[in-house]
Parts: C-alpha cells; structure tokens; sequence
C-alpha cells in the first residue's frame, strides 16, 4: 500500500468510526482482511490518526491485533500444527473472543498479549487500555469469520471493516515477504501457497460481509 493510498483509506476509516460512534459507551471497530492485506497497517494508522492530539495517558483509541492470541510453538508443535501457524486453529480463539467481548463495557484498565514477531511468541500483558478509552479498533484476519466461535464477534462489534486487494496482489505481497526473509523464489512461493494464501481463500471466502469493504 502506497502511502498516499494509507492516508486516504485512513481518513475513510476515521470518518467511518466518526459516523458509528456508540452514544453511550465503547465503539469496537473491527479491521479485517487476508494475511498481507494492509490490515494491520491501516489499523495503526487508524489509531494514531484518532489519537492526534491526544496524551498518551489519556488515548481516545486503542489498539487491540489478534496476533497476541497465538498459540505458543510449543503447542502447536505438540499438535502437529506448527507448520500452519496462523490458521484460525493455531489461535487461542476462545480466548480472544471473550476478550473482545470484554471490551464492549469499559472498566477498570484491563491488559492483553501482543505478538513479537521478532520473537515468533506472544507477549503477555503488554497492551494496556485505560477505561477511558472511547474507541477500539481492533485487527485481524478472523474478526468476521462466519465459523464457530469467530462468528460471536460480529455481536460486540459496534461496525466492521474489510480490506480486501484482490488474490494475485496478496499472491505477490506474500512471496515478497518471503523472499525478505532470506527464502529462495521456490521457496518463499511454496510457504506462500502451502500456508499463507490458504489462509488467504478461507477469509476471503468466509466471511460475514462488512459494513465498510476497502479495495486496494
């Protein structure tokens, strides 16, 4: 995504989350789209352009990735899943799902796992949302999924958006990522296909239509 492209799908999300904010309560924006869409990029640009202004005690949005709900190596490992790492049955779903819920009330400053990717593990408590906070965005390929147990999130989403590129440009933004991580072409094309793009076709194909859908 281009960065003229980032900043004008930006103020459209801004201005969508402006139209829907909740009356009385939290606004939970869901960002949704395949691995290699933009989502999680879009989703941070969101909140910052939300929070312009804004001290850093007192956010008027926050952030919340799925990719904290992980499952550990360890135990996907122990499962045989390892090599799909990132499919919906390598997160800990129920998990994530009751947190989501959670979210739609505001209470006391309640704490969630980020994702190092550096690391290849999640981190525990390293989100912190102050009960404060009006706006949740949060992000993740799932969030729309029309299978159980994704499918309860639509209920605690106050609106919903997908960002969707097309399959031969997700295609060739996932073999770039590859390749940037040292696989040779062969290489980078077959964990693309065997892994990335399958999960790709799932959410593309799977999931609930969204209130907003953003082409790239």
């Amino acid at each position: 995504m281009s960065k003229a492209g980032l900043e004008q799908k930006t103020t459209e999300v801004c201005d969508f989350v402006a139209s829907r904010m909740h009356p009385s309560g939290r606004t939970v924006i869901a960002i949704a789209g395949a691995p290699a869409s933009g989502k999680s990029t879009l989703a941070a640009s969101v909140v910052e352009r939300l929070n312009e202004g804004r001290p850093k005690q007192a956010p008027r949005a926050a952030l919340l990735p799925m990719d904290g709900y992980h499952l550990d190596n360890r135990i996907l490992e122990a499962h045989g899943l390892l090599p799909r790492k990132g499919a919906p049955e390598t997160f800990d779903a129920i998990g994530f799902c009751a947190a989501v819920r959670g979210l739609a009330t505001s209470g006391p400053a309640t704490y969630f796992p980020s994702f190092d990717r550096s690391l290849d593990l999640a981190v525990a408590g390293s989100i912190e949302i102050q009960p404060t906070t009006p706006i949740i965005v949060v992000e993740g390929n799932y969030l729309l999924l029309r299978t159980e147990p994704w499918n309860a999130l639509a209920d605690w989403f106050t609106a919903s958006v997908f960002i969707n590129p097309g399959l031969d440009v997700l295609t060739q933004r996932l073999n770039a990522r590859w390749l940037k991580y040292g696989l040779d072409p062969e290489a980078a094309a077959k964990r693309a296909e065997t892994n990335d793009l399958v999960n790709a076709r799932l959410v593309l194909a799977e999931s609930i239509a969204a209130d907003l859908v953003l082409e790239d």
